[in-house]
């Protein structure tokens, strides 16, 4: 019998990368749509991740017919209040790079000291198949350093250093960034979900 097919609702390649790394085994088959060139981008114009992660979920599946899984994902950063949370992507303005992000954060927590540079990523994962929409979060600790370390991982991974460990994402493999981040706390929740889905 052949796989079923599970439609991942970004054309990031990065993260395209994570998350067939995490849902690895499954009997399914992963498409991107980066694969589907009359699938619009879906604005991302919700108030919180998980508003903007159903909205991604949804609006794919609704246009596909698929079951779509959706991520949104945001750094919150004690010092700045929370920023740049929901505006993570394009927190450098419209234009936006990983690079741009990382150097306006540098910038915006120049003079903060080490013991009051504590962050978070957040990740919210929404999958749809038909009217049926689940949610899963992570969240992962962490401090952000005065300067990238490690060449590896994308976005602000290279500022983003977990203490116990006392390495960057950007200084850890796929395997390891999934098995303590964010983003891998939330596939494996949703590894479950898509198994419940797919067997039902």
């Amino acid at each position: 019998m052949p796989p079923q097919t599970l439609l991942l609702a970004t054309r990031n390649a990065d993260k395209i990368v994570e998350i067939t790394e995490a849902l690895r085994g499954l009997d399914l088959e992963l498409v991107s749509a980066a694969s589907f060139a009359e699938i619009p981008e879906v604005e991302e114009d919700q108030p919180d991740l998980a508003g903007n992660a159903i909205k991604k979920a949804v609006t794919l599946a609704r246009l596909t017919g698929m079951t779509a899984l959706a991520d949104d994902t945001g750094l919150e950063v004690d010092a700045l209040n929370g920023a740049p949370g929901v505006f993570s992507s394009r927190y450098s303005g419209p234009n936006a790079t990983y690079a741009s992000n990382v150097q306006k954060l540098l910038r915006d927590l120049q003079g903060i000291e080490d013991g009051h540079r504590t962050a978070r990523f957040r990740c919210v994962i929404a999958i749809a198949r038909g009217e049926q929409i689940s949610t899963v979060e992570g969240v992962c600790e962490g401090v952000i350093l005065e300067a990238p370390r490690g060449c590896d991982g994308f976005g602000y991974d290279p500022v983003f250093l977990i203490p116990d460990l006392r390495k960057t994402f950007a200084e850890l493999s796929v395997a390891e960034k999934n098995f303590i981040s964010h983003r891998g706390q939330a596939l494996r929740k949703a590894r479950v979900v898509l198994e419940d889905i797919f067997q039902s």
